[in-house]
């Protein structure tokens, strides 16, 4: 369905603001502004007041832009709130003081428009830390008021779709946002130190690989070729260990065609680490380290809360094979086929065409992971469900991987890599027989070349970004911490 057209002229909302814009623009104001240079943030303009402003000092001056949030006009005294990114301070805006020309802009405002102000910076008699004005500079008209009772609002849907109201009009998003950046920044900062080198790699594949996934097709028409958004970076970090960079890693988008869920988003930010000469077992320490320094930084300690309940990051995180979980859990092995099948039907995640290891692991899923609260390592997974990981030496059956599970929602994901390029060749091939609509269509015969040349041992991670977030900010949907989810497209005549 198509998005609904938005015609200003006929909004209601906008007449009475597109009147005050073009009475701006008679009087040689440009209602959409100009820059305006040498402000400060409103924070530390509040900081710098003094204390008390006896008799005969002279306050210090300011010089401040934002949005007005508040507004009360008292005839020939003005005040408002101007909010920026900062915080929030009120103005004190005086026909006296700006002279008659000036106040006459001032009586244009609106909500939601946006004020550059110049003055001393003193408390009122009631003690609000206030900007006095000598000088306005109109700096841009809204032409759509700030929504009512905005905040608080239940309708998650509609501040999802109108992010930008959401950021200004709660200052509290805004807030978690400005966490998941300092988040990101310190991951970067994290892994740097030890020696981990930042890459970027393609978006756009030629082979979907990397990950059993969905992909989204897409189309160059320079070279008419398909190719698909990626859905892990895997394949192409582990090309530059070959290279001999050692130690690499990458914060980027992948692409999964898949449903949409409080977890899900179908455009999603993934960490990918990958360590020559380690394995599984190294990547685990890994993981532990770099989730509780984020937890101590960012959440306030490694003993956090998220939606009620008390989520311990010290590490070691607790250690527990797959098998024995899924045994514990459905109280039967999982190579026992026919009660692994009865369970999987009276679960109702049973697919008659689906590879039996697929229907152990929507057992699996359905049975074990909702009991996972604390973090866990889940280790050894079947070796059929790991066509990147290289087996045990102990336990042919079984992978060298392990996925962490905290607060029943998988939150990284490693292996011990497989440079075996033949062993490789020939898993990759079986994935291709399949036909399984996750699996590549085709082998990837340049990712078996660049084995061939020799990849030192591995260990590879990948920890969801987003989810990590959601849990240090205690957010109860992944679309809290995406600034704009993906949502269904609106049909004509919606708002």
């Amino acid at each position: 369905m198509s998005e609904p057209a938005f015609h200003l002229a006929e909004d209601p909302l906008v007449k009475e603001r597109l009147d005050k814009a073009r009475k701006l623009a008679a009087r040689g104001v440009d209602p959409f502004g100009r820059r305006f240079d040498g402000a400060e943030a409103i924070a530390a303009v509040r900081a710098r007041c003094p204390e008390d402003s006896a008799e005969g000092t002279v306050p210090p001056p300011a010089r401040a832009a934002g949005r007005i949030m508040r507004l009360r006009d008292h005839g020939k005294v003005v005040f408002l709130d101007l909010a920026d990114r900062t915080g929030t301070i009120q103005v004190y805006l005086r026909r006296d003081d700006i002279g008659a020309e000036a106040f006459e802009v001032v009586r244009l405002l609106d909500l939601g428009d946006h004020l550059g102000v110049e003055g001393a910076v003193k408390k009122t008699h009631k003690g609000e830390i206030s900007i006095f004005a000598a000088r306005v500079v109109f700096l841009g008209k809204a032409l759509l008021p700030i929504p009512e009772k905005w905040h608080g609002l239940k309708d998650v849907e509609l501040r999802y779709r109108h992010r930008y109201v959401d950021l200004f009009a709660n200052p509290g998003v805004r807030d978690g946002f400005v966490r998941r950046a300092a988040i990101l920044r310190d991951i970067r900062s994290y892994l740097e130190a030890r020696g981990f080198l930042e890459v970027e790699t393609p978006m756009m594949h030629a082979i979907a690989g990397g990950a059993a996934a969905r992909p989204f097709v897409t189309h160059l028409h320079a070279l008419d070729m398909p190719l698909f958004l990626r859905v892990a970076p895997e394949l192409y970090l582990k090309r530059l260990l070959v290279g001999g960079l050692e130690r690499v890693f990458e914060l980027n988008r992948n692409f999964r065609n898949e449903g949409m869920s409080p977890r899900h988003n179908p455009e999603f930010t993934m960490l990918e680490v990958y360590q020559a000469y380690a394995d599984y077992e190294e990547m685990m320490t890994l993981t532990e380290g770099l989730v509780a320094d984020a937890a101590a930084r960012h959440a306030g300690g490694l003993k956090i809360r998220y939606q009620g309940r008390e989520i311990d990051f010290t590490p070691p995180f607790r250690r527990a094979r797959y098998r024995e979980l899924f045994a514990e859990a459905a109280g039967f092995a999982l190579d026992d086929r026919a009660r692994v099948e009865a369970r999987a039907k009276e679960l109702e995640v049973w697919e008659a065409a689906a590879p039996f290891e697929k229907v152990v692991n929507a057992v699996f899923e359905t049975l074990v992971e909702p009991t996972l609260v604390q973090p866990t390592f889940v280790c050894d997974f079947p070796r059929a469900l790991c066509p990147l990981a290289k087996a045990r030496a102990d336990d042919p059956e079984v992978a060298e991987r392990f996925e962490l599970i905290v607060s029943r929602m998988e939150l990284a994901n490693a292996f011990t890599e497989l440079n075996d390029p033949v062993d490789q060749e020939a898993r990759f091939r079986a994935q291709v027989a399949s036909r399984d609509e996750e699996a590549p269509g085709e082998v990837d015969y340049d990712y078996v070349r660049a084995l061939a040349h020799g990849m030192p041992p591995a260990g590879g991670l990948g920890v969801g970004i987003d989810r990590l977030v959601m849990l240090l900010t205690d957010a109860p949907s992944i679309k809290d911490v995406i600034l704009f989810p993906f949502l269904r497209r609106q049909g004509a005549g919606e708002a």
